[in-house]
């Protein structure tokens, strides 16, 4: 199994429930798929630099860190196109050591 990071763009009110029960909606799905969820992070509502609908000019940005096969990969993505929640998605290889806790490491000068 690989290690990846998924940025989620979700369409979901400011409710906390409503974004607690998207976020579990996208876990779950991930997880069905034969993934391994590490983390989850929330990242706050953003306003689009680019507006496609003007209805929905901003989403709420959620980091996920798991694990999966990389076959797996194409099916989430198809999965989650087909999601009304979820606006738009990335995923890219996360190093094996990646962590949202670790920090950069300064050098003196």
């Amino acid at each position: 199994m690989k290690k990846y990071e998924g940025l989620f763009i979700l369409n979901v009110s400011n409710k906390e429930e409503e974004i607690n029960d998207a976020i579990e909606a996208v876990s779950k799905e991930i997880v069905a798929l034969g993934g391994k969820i590490e983390t989850v992070q929330r990242l706050e509502r953003h306003p689009f630099a680019r507006v496609r609908n003007k209805k929905i000019t901003s989403g709420y940005y959620v980091n996920i860190l798991f694990q999966c096969s990389p076959a797996v990969i194409a099916q989430i993505k198809s999965r989650f196109a087909l999601k009304e929640e979820v606006l738009r998605v990335m995923f890219v290889a996360a190093p094996e050591n990646a962590s949202p806790e670790t920090k950069p490491v300064e050098t003196a000068a």
